[in-house]
C-alpha cells in the first residue's frame, strides 16, 4: 500500500505560555506540488507514515475509553445532506484541491481552525493530498501533526561539541487524521475518517467538533449495566416514594460513582448470568476483571455462572474457576508440583476453616 503525494503543505505552530494558554500563531513555510515532493527533504522524514497511518489498525468500538486510535462520522441534521457538515466541508475542499495556491489557501484555512483548539501545542502541522498508487483518482487528506521535542541535541564541532536544536520534531509520536477512512484497500467510507492522537489532550476531537465517535466497549457495558439495574429497581418498587426503592437508588449512585467497588450482595446469581447475556450478546469476548483479596483475576464476562463462580464463606468469599488444564509462566513454582485434591474435600477444609475462625480457633491448615 503506497501512497504518491500530491501537494503538501507545511507549517509551523508557535504558542505561548504553558499548556497552550498563550498567544497562538502559525507560519507556512511551503506548498510543494508531487514533484516538488518527490525530490525534498520531507519526503525522507514522512517516508512510510502514510503507509502506516492508513493501516494502523482501528475499531468502531475500542476495547478502552482512551483508544488513541478512532473512527469518527460525520454528525448531519435529519434530512441534511454531509455537506451542511462544516468539518466535511473543510476536508472535502482539501481533498478536491487541484492546484498548489488553493491546496495552500485551503490549508490556512483549515490551520486556523486548529488554533482554535484548547490545549495545543507548539510543532509542526502538515496537511497533505495523496492518492493510493493501485486507486490513483481517489484522493485522501491526511494532516499530521509534530510536536516539538524538548532538550534535543545534535553533534557540532570539537570545540562545543553539542548543540542544542531549537524546534526539533520527530515522527516517533505523530498524531494523524486520514479521511476517508479507508475499510479495506480502495474501500473508502466518506462519511467517516480515522483520527490517531496518543497524548492525553484530545485536542482532534476538540478541532473536529462535528464529528462523533462510536462508544468505547467499557461504556457500553456500563450503560446496559445501568439500564438493567434502572429496570429492575423500576421492576421491583413500581412506586418512585417507596423508601427501599430510594434508599436502593441511593446505594446504587454512590456505587456507580465509585473508582473501587465491593460486591453488592443485591442479585442472585441466575439475575446476574440474564443481566450479563445482553452484555455478551453485543460483544462476546468482554473481559471480566477483579481483585479477591490480593489475587487478581481475568477472564470472560461469558464464563461466569459457567467456568468462573463465587461463593459466600461467612463473612469471606470464594472463588472457584474450572478449566481442563494448566499453563504456568516461565520461572519454575512448586504449585507446578502438585496433584490436586478433591474438590469435596476441598470445601469441607474450607468450610472446617470457617467455623473454627467463628469459634475463636486458629484456621486449620
Amino acid at each position: 500500500m503506497k501512497f504518491n503525494v500530491r501537494f503538501l503543505s507545511f507549517y509551523v505552530i508557535q504558542v505561548e505560555g504553558k499548556e497552550g494558554q498563550g498567544a497562538k500563531s502559525y507560519k507556512h513555510y511551503q506548498t510543494l506540488d508531487e514533484e516538488e515532493y518527490e525530490h525534498s527533504e520531507i519526503k525522507k522524514f514522512l517516508d512510510g507514515e502514510f503507509t502506516r497511518t492508513a493501516k494502523r489498525k482501528v475499531e468502531k468500538n475500542p476495547n478502552s475509553e482512551q483508544a488513541p486510535t478512532k473512527i469518527g462520522r460525520f454528525l448531519v441534521e435529519p434530512g441534511y445532506d454531509l455537506d451542511s457538515n462544516p468539518n466535511f466541508n473543510q476536508l472535502t475542499r482539501l481533498r478536491a484541491a487541484d492546484d498548489v495556491e488553493s491546496f495552500h489557501n485551503f490549508g490556512d484555512d483549515l490551520v486556523r481552525s486548529y488554533l482554535d483548539t484548547s490545549a495545543v501545542r507548539g510543532g509542526a502541522l502538515i496537511v497533505s493530498q495523496a492518492v493510493l498508487r493501485t486507486h490513483g483518482d481517489d484522493p485522501f487528506v491526511f494532516i499530521m501533526k509534530c510536536d516539538f521535542e524538548p532538550k534535543i541535541a545534535r553533534i557540532s564541532d570539537e570545540r562545543s561539541l553539542i548543540s542544542e536544536v531549537e524546534m526539533a520534531i520527530s515522527a516517533r509520536n505523530m498524531k494523524s487524521i486520514q479521511y476517508p477512512y479507508m475499510l479495506e484497500e480502495g474501500m473508502v467510507e466518506e462519511w467517516e475518517l480515522k483520527i490517531h492522537q496518543s497524548s492525553h489532550a484530545r485536542y482532534f476531537e476538540d478541532f473536529l467538533k462535528f464529528v462523533t465517535y462510536e462508544q468505547s466497549i467499557p461504556e457500553i457495558v456500563n450503560d446496559h449495566v445501568m439500564e438493567y439495574v434502572q429496570s429492575y429497581v423500576e421492576t421491583k418498587w413500581p412506586d418512585e416514594s417507596h423508601e427501599e426503592r430510594q434508599q436502593t437508588e441511593r446505594d446504587l449512585e454512590l456505587w456507580a460513582a465509585s473508582e473501587k467497588r465491593d460486591i453488592q450482595n443485591k442479585w442472585e446469581p441466575e439475575e446476574v448470568i440474564e443481566a450479563a447475556a445482553r452484555i455478551i450478546d453485543i460483544k462476546p469476548e468482554i473481559e471480566l476483571k477483579f481483585k479477591i483479596g490480593d489475587t487478581y483475576v481475568k477472564g470472560f464476562l461469558a464464563d461466569f455462572g459457567d467456568k468462573i463462580h463465587i461463593a459466600s464463606l461467612g463473612d469471606r468469599y470464594a472463588l472457584v474457576i474450572e478449566g481442563s488444564s494448566f499453563t504456568f509462566d516461565k520461572g519454575f513454582s512448586p504449585v507446578e508440583l502438585l496433584q490436586p485434591e478433591p474438590f469435596e474435600q476441598l470445601a469441607d477444609r474450607l468450610l472446617e476453616k470457617k467455623w473454627s475462625e467463628e469459634d475463636g480457633e486458629p484456621g486449620v491448615e
